[in-house]
């Protein structure tokens, strides 16, 4: 019997810490005995709010190597992160580094690992904004042009790998120059029907709010381009105040620490005194998982720059109006369950009232059928 696979997952970032719930659940189940995770966290999310309440309420199994690298430049951050992975990669012996999104994290880990000549498994490949002016852009494509084997959630994505010279058709053993190219489906979407009972049974936060199922509109703004920038951050509030005004419409907006400074040190006056005003407009800590999946399982539109969130709302049949000029999950928008309103006051309410007149179209099934994770352990185990 070959000996287990010995997987490094590097992670770093809140979204991070919940897609690796699904492929520990599968290595610690029908994998068990045939892969060994090693799970790192960079300390990229280092509030207990946006890190640990994820491996507590989710069971994923506590980091066993934790770098504490915490905020910094892009520069300075990643480079503290390649320095505490590198060290581990040659203190231990590991067959392959296991990476998740598009964070500084992500990058830190391709970047450490093809180094050093260890296979890079990464999950949620092929993804494209085709927007360079967004970090994460930038992290996802290098860590694509990294990998060994290459994870991708949709068609579109292993269509967007193609056209960059990938062979999706390469069913010879895997190597960083001949890369394998897997559909999957998503963990995400693995998480999301795992937990959704779960969520409905441990979560308290709507009954806390006096909110009800289709009753209110889930908001989340966490993106720097939006945040940082005061007319952009001003122009989103000014619109989800005029939301809420419009259609009488609770919102709930789990506030990104980020955000709430920028809220506080960038908000057009009149605007802060408009959400301090009006009771119905719930500005919250941030979530834990369990929270989110009842918040978006039960609004009726959501309002969002985080592309797991809208995806989320996708799982759970619910439109969503993005706050960004581009997405990356274009099928949600070419299926007419997503628009792309950027910062602009006007597309936001034509889309918010557009949506909350007519609701979501049917979601066909896009991101597979509950079952990545499985398959991701799957390939990795084919070369041995």
């Amino acid at each position: 019997m070959n000996a287990p696979l010995r997987l490094l997952t590097v992670i770093g970032a809140r979204p991070q810490i919940i897609k690796a719930a699904a492929i520990s659940r599968a290595v610690a189940g029908p994998f068990a005995g045939r892969i060994h995770e090693t799970l790192l966290h960079t300390g990229q999310h280092y509030d207990a709010n946006m890190s640990q309440v994820f491996f507590d309420e989710l069971g994923i199994p506590r980091a066993d190597i934790d770098l504490g690298v915490g905020s910094g430049s892009h520069g300075a951050q990643t480079a503290r992160m390649i320095e505490g992975i590198e060290q581990e990669l040659k203190r231990n012996t590991y067959d392959a580094v296991l990476l998740y999104g598009d964070t500084n994290s992500t990058l830190a880990g391709a970047v450490a690992a093809a180094k050093l000549h260890i296979p890079v498994a990464h999950v949620e490949a092929g993804l494209r904004s085709f927007n360079k002016a967004m970090p994460e852009e930038i992290n996802r494509i290098a860590c694509d042009h990294s990998s060994t084997w290459l994870f991708c959630p949709t068609d579109t994505a292993v269509h967007n790998l193609q056209r960059e010279g990938f062979d999706p058709s390469n069913a010879g053993p895997a190597h960083i120059d001949r890369p394998r190219v897997v559909q999957c489906g998503d963990v995400m979407y693995d998480n999301s029907m795992h937990f959704a009972d779960l969520a409905a049974a441990r979560s308290v936060l709507l009954p806390s709010l006096g909110l009800g199922p289709e009753g209110y509109a889930l908001v989340t703004v966490h993106r720097d381009h939006n945040t940082d920038v005061p007319e952009r951050l001003n122009a989103i509030v000014g619109a989800l105040v005029a939301l809420h005004d419009a259609h009488d419409l609770p919102l709930v907006l789990p506030v990104h620490p980020r955000t709430r400074k920028c809220l506080d040190q960038l908000l057009d006056p009149v605007l802060a005194s408009a959400l301090r005003e009006r009771p119905r407009i719930h500005l919250i800590p941030p979530a834990g998982f369990l929270d989110m999946i009842a918040l978006e399982r039960n609004a009726r539109l959501v309002v969002t720059d985080s592309g797991g969130v809208q995806k989320e709302a996708f799982f759970f049949g619910k439109p969503c109006v993005i706050l960004r000029p581009g997405t990356e999950w274009v099928e949600l928008v070419a299926h007419g369950q997503a628009v792309l309103a950027d910062a602009d006051p006007v597309r936001i309410a034509e889309g918010a009232e557009a949506f909350l007149t007519n609701g979501a179209p049917p979601c066909p099934p896009l991101f597979g059928d509950g079952h990545a994770a499985e398959r991701i352990c799957t390939e990795l185990l084919r070369d041995r």
